[in-house]
């Protein structure tokens, strides 16, 4: 509390206007100057009696104040922003912040205030878009004139990315000082993406522009201009997904440009890092995180038709509805051995392509769908290898396989047995029956989630089919039953391929709404993308994913795991977390994350990584101390910038019109404002005091003109 102070002063209360004053002095003025032109008798005691009167009538009197200080604000900023943690930074702000608060706190004329700073917009630490202290700076004045701060101690390595305009200087009254909290002459290393996509399309080559910059050579100041090698090399890392990491070499000092390929669609990971260079100050910016999103191309998908037939029409409608895929369709409708005489000028048929497609443009093909096809000599048993092949390699096969699957002319017979999950027994099952899921078919992305499957231990709201195909020697994962609980929809992985099976033609009953239908638009979509690998519908997987400060993890499995997911956080810390089956395949739980950066997962089986927050923050884009981006408000607010490994420097009071820093000192400025408490004021001429000194001295010049 401000201690009071008496204050006096001499106060008038004149009776007539000032005006008038004057200009009845101006008039006594005249006449007594007369008067002592001409000698006469008495006019210095007529001058004493005017100045009397003309003194009584300004009406002095002594006022004395009872003052109340009102002290002035000093406002002290601490920056805790992520560069603040690294080089000792941290330690010298708080050491810096106790000398001051020791310095100032107790005093009666100055009220200082803490505000700590620069963790990113709201304070929230996951979006580090840089160091934001002016927000704080003017909330924590926002109640105080600007003329009652005294003044501001910002404590920072001088790397802030909010500076307000140069004409909004004033609006923070009173001068501005950093206190840098780093070394003089730092050095660092960083690696800089000077162009990455966002996206690109799975297959084609993109390109990424990478520099590393040293600030020992100063590469800082060029910018981007492109020198020669004499800054050296060194070795960056490239990581895809977490997988295995590729070494390159890099120049020092010259922009870089690397192709690349995306491998799958949806988010592809890529962590780049460069060997650290000599008395780094931080590791931090060594490295880079890109989130690139892969997006297909429209997928081919080949659909070959062995004969016409009822369902034929509801693939070809599925197919050419989904946008996504450029389908090209082949009806067999006259096999080569068909002898009925219609000349060949008079055919309208399209002679099947076989080796243009299952030759020389086989491998263009994302999926390549058997429809009820069986041997007819139209495919050659190498054009059947091919396919084999092609699958091994990568692609994918789909059979849906009508009663000719069970006879002597079926494709098991063929090349393309040998990668097909199953084989026929020879006996074809017609009678009605309801596809009904297994237990891992409750747990595939393919099934587990059709519309009507309804819980476990419940009948699907399906209508009934009526043929089905019996096999044997079963290979992969059964996910339909039909038939006296045999197979009905078969998915299976081979080499780097996959293939499925559908063990019956009526699934087209569905779509005319037999017994209520089903879902077949949404089966038989979801077969062809798990075909084409869609990562969304991977049956064995573990993902996770930043929302907001949660991170959402889901692992998706056949088996119910028992084990936790390990988490390794981006300062190394390793956690575990139990997630919840819903039972249908997928396994979910959430982590509270407090640090940005990439999050690493494992569940022994599967890895997974996900980025929180701004993985690549403006706060490592240089991490230097240096007090250039504050120089032009600590300039125009007349601060100073001063480095505390010299020593903290004094703090002294200033007037407002005065200098304020200088060598080893900084200034607040004391703004002298108060408020007054109680007035006493005491007339200094009383009435009757004044009335006998006038008649006095009127008397006395009577009597000395009268002589």
């Amino acid at each position: 509390m401000a201690a009071t102070i008496m204050f006096a002063r001499i106060s008038f209360d004149p009776a007539l206007p000032w005006w008038l004053l004057a200009a009845v002095a101006a008039a006594a003025a005249i006449i007594l100057a007369a008067a002592f032109w001409r000698r006469s008798g008495g006019t210095t005691w007529r001058l004493l009696a005017l100045a009397a009167a003309l003194l009584a009538l300004a009406n002095p009197s002594l006022v004395r104040e009872q003052r109340n200080p009102i002290p002035d604000v000093a406002l002290v900023v601490v920056d805790q922003s992520l560069s603040q943690r690294i080089a000792g930074r941290g330690e010298r702000t708080e050491a810096a912040l106790q000398r001051i608060e020791e310095k100032l706190r107790g005093r009666s004329d100055l009220e200082m205030r803490v505000v700590r700073a620069g963790q990113g917009l709201g304070g929230d630490e996951l979006l580090p878009d840089g160091t934001h202290l002016f927000g704080a700076i003017r909330r924590a004045l926002r109640d105080v004139p600007s003329r009652r701060v005294a003044g501001t101690i910002i404590i920072s390595d001088g790397q802030v990315h909010d500076l307000p305009k140069p004409a909004a200087g004033d609006d923070l009254g009173g001068p501005v000082h950093l206190l840098l909290s780093g070394q003089r002459n730092e050095r660092d290393r960083r690696l800089v993406v000077v162009k990455a996509p966002s996206y690109g399309i799975v297959g084609e080559t993109l390109h990424l522009s990478l520099r590393v910059e040293d600030s020992a050579d100063d590469i800082g100041v060029r910018g981007a201009k492109d020198r020669n090698d004499s800054g050296g090399r060194t070795r960056l890392r490239l990581r895809r997904d977490g997988g295995a990491t590729d070494g390159l070499s890099m120049p020092i000092g010259v922009t870089r440009s690397f192709p690349f390929r995306l491998s799958h669609g949806g988010a592809t990971v890529l962590e780049l890092e460069i060997d650290p260079g000599p008395d780094e100050l931080t590791l931090k910016n060594n490295r880079a995180v890109l989130i690139i999103n892969g997006v297909r191309e429209r997928l081919r998908v080949l659909l070959v038709s062995g004969e016409p037939h009822a369902g034929e029409r509801t693939w070809r409608n599925i197919l050419k509805s989904d946008p996504s895929v450029d389908l090209v369709h082949f009806t067999i409708l006259r096999p080569p051995h068909k002898q009925d005489g219609t000349p060949i000028n008079e055919l309208s048929l399209i002679a099947f392509p076989t080796r243009e497609l299952f030759r020389d443009k086989l491998d263009d093909f994302d999926l390549i769908i058997f429809d009820r096809y069986r041997q007819r000599g139209v495919l050659p048993g190498i054009y059947l290898q091919n396919v084999a092949q092609y699958v091994r390699r990568g692609g994918a096969v789909l059979t849906a396989v009508g009663p000719d699957f069970a006879t002597p002319i079926s494709l098991a017979r063929t090349a393309l047995g040998a990668i097909l999950p199953s084989r026929p027994t020879g006996n074809v099952q017609e009678i009605g029956f309801r596809p009904l899921p297994t237990a891992k078919g409750r747990r595939h992305p393919v099934t587990a989630t059709l519309t009507g499957i309804g819980d476990i231990g419940e009948v699907p709201a399906w209508g009934r089919w009526f043929r089905q195909i019996d096999v044997t020697g079963v290979k992969g994962d059964v996910l339909l039953r039909g038939a006296a609980n045999g197979p009905l929809l078969i998915t299976a992985r081979v080499e780097n391929g996959r293939v499925a099976q559908l063990l019956s033609d009526h699934a087209w009953l569905w779509t005319r709404g037999f017994e209520g239908g089903g879902p077949q638009a949404e089966l038989l979509r979801r077969i062809a993308h798990w075909l084409m690998q869609e990562p969304d519908l991977e049956e064995e997987d573990l993902r996770a994913r930043a929302h907001g400060n949660q991170l959402l993890i889901q692992r998706r499995s056949l088996t119910p795991a028992s084990g936790p997911v390990q988490i390794t956080t981006p300062s190394g810390e390793v956690r575990g977390i139990t997630l919840k089956d819903n039972g249908r395949g997928v396994e979910a739980g959430t982590l509270a994350v407090a640090e940005p950066g990439l999050y690493r997962l494992h569940d022994g089986a599967h890895t997974a990584i996900a980025a929180a927050g701004d993985i690549n923050p403006l706060e490592y884009a240089d991490m230097r101390t240096s007090s250039a981006p504050l120089q032009p408000l600590l300039q125009q607010s007349g601060g100073g910038a001063f480095w505390l490994v010299d020593g903290m420097p004094d703090i002294r009071a200033v007037k407002p019109d005065r200098i304020s820093h200088g060598r080893g000192w900084l200034g607040l400025r004391a703004s002298g404002e108060y408020t007054v408490s109680g007035v006493e004021q005491t007339p200094l001429l009383p009435g009757l005091l004044v009335l006998i000194l006038f008649l006095g001295l009127t008397m006395l010049a009577w009597r000395r003109e009268g002589r």
